[in-house]
């Protein structure tokens, strides 16, 4: 009978953890003009429409076919998963000077101003390599919001 109440208590703090790991995590604008919506239902009232493609958003909830998101302005709201893709982007939070290389001591190229959204190549450390614009180099990712990690 303990093997029993032990192996159901594995079972439901596993299946605690699965269920943990995928919440909070970022999805990106498929989108120009995307509805977010009060409820997780294509019958719910629209709250407010994104037109920035790209935009990421982080994942706080689900239901079925919807996705309760937040952005980096604290706005939050529930989208269709088919509005949403795999996040690659980020939201530069203060003005950030993009480099040449990932480190300081390398040739500045830009400065990105606040609410920049900026699509990612790759990460190292805490360096991320960007393209924003016309301009590619390396940003910090300490002022930064987006999938990142």
């Amino acid at each position: 009978m303990r093997k029993i109440i032990l192996i159901f208590f594995f079972l439901i703090v596993s299946q605690t953890n699965v269920l943990t790991n995928e919440k909070n995590y970022y999805l990106m604008l498929k989108n120009n003009k995307v509805h977010v919506r009060y409820g997780p239902s294509l019958k719910s009232q629209i709250k407010f429409i994104y037109k920035k493609i790209n935009l990421p958003l982080k994942v706080i909830d689900k239901k079925e076919n919807f996705r309760k998101i937040i952005d980096h302005k604290n706005n939050s709201g529930w989208i269709h998963v088919s509005q949403l893709k795999k996040s690659n982007s980020l939201i530069v939070l203060k003005d950030t000077v993009v480099f040449n290389k990932n480190t300081k001591f390398s040739k500045p190229i830009v400065k990105l101003e606040k609410g920049r959204l900026a699509l990612i190549n790759k990460c190292i450390s805490n360096w991320c390599k960007i393209k924003s614009g016309n301009f590619k180099g390396w940003i910090q990712t300490k002022n930064v919001w987006g999938a990142f990690k």
